[in-house]
């Protein structure tokens, strides 16, 4: 399995490489007011990617951090409420 899945993203960089050389041509991209910036392709690409793909990785991540700590939180009152008495309690007599 761990071959597939290396074999996968070889054959996606592969891909990936092979448009970038094919497709190495400025971009010219109006910014604001009279601002413009010449930039390749591949490059911009890259760069719009990232801007939608960054901020939903962070939004998981940080649910994931929220779960792990909750979970972690109830495991941690499951051990108190479910403990065994210690050896003391055992010889102190019930009132």
């Amino acid at each position: 399995m761990q071959f597939l899945k290396t074999l996968f993203w070889v054959l996606v960089a592969v891909v990936a490489v092979l448009f970038a050389s094919w497709n190495w041509h400025p971009v010219t991209v109006n910014l604001w007011a009279n601002l413009q910036a010449d930039i390749k392709l591949p490059v911009l690409l890259l760069i719009v990617f990232l801007l939608g793909w960054l901020p939903t990785w962070l939004l998981h991540r940080a649910r994931l951090w929220t779960a792990k700590r909750r979970l972690e939180t109830y495991e941690r009152q499951r051990t108190e409420t479910t403990a065994p008495p210690t050896p003391a309690e055992e010889l102190e007599p019930a009132a």
